[in-house]
């Protein structure tokens, strides 16, 4: 195992997505969870761990893009990344797995140069590289 630069601490009570909570070590972020309605839930109750990881996602590919942009030369003004986390089935009945898709809007490049920084990203980015080879991953830029 690497050198730890930061350690991120969470802990889901009891009944984590139908009706448990997730709380951080420091108190940043204390979040209600529940099933989504798709799944026979009720929004209202909480969030969800497919919606933590998309926002978890989201924010750290565009941090590795920005940084790619960086080093490359290449504006990165008014960019983001949306991710969408899917909740797919497995193989077997009570398996499951994900599958993410990642929406890059990059308005300041080309869609040639925007693709080039997007793969680059992906290189990079720790979700992206925690996901390779476990999680399908479709990168898309749009405009």
């Amino acid at each position: 195992m690497g050198k730890s630069l930061y350690k991120a601490v969470a802990t889901a009570t009891h009944g984590g997505r139908d009706g448990g909570s997730s709380r951080t070590s420091d108190g940043r972020l204390d979040v209600a969870l529940s099933i989504p309605p798709e799944l026979g839930g009720n929004a209202d109750d909480g969030t969800n761990p497919e919606q933590l990881f998309a926002a978890g996602y989201a924010a750290c590919f565009t941090s590795a893009l920005n940084r790619v942009g960086q080093l490359a030369g290449k504006s990165t003004e008014g960019s983001s990344t949306t991710a969408e986390v899917d909740l797919v089935r497995g193989q077997g009945r009570s398996r499951f797995a994900l599958e993410v898709t990642l929406r890059v809007k990059l308005p300041e490049l080309e869609p040639g140069e925007a693709m080039e920084l997007v793969e680059q990203a992906h290189e990079v980015c720790p979700y992206s590289n925690a996901t390779r080879g476990n999680v399908p991953v479709e990168l898309v830029v749009e405009s």
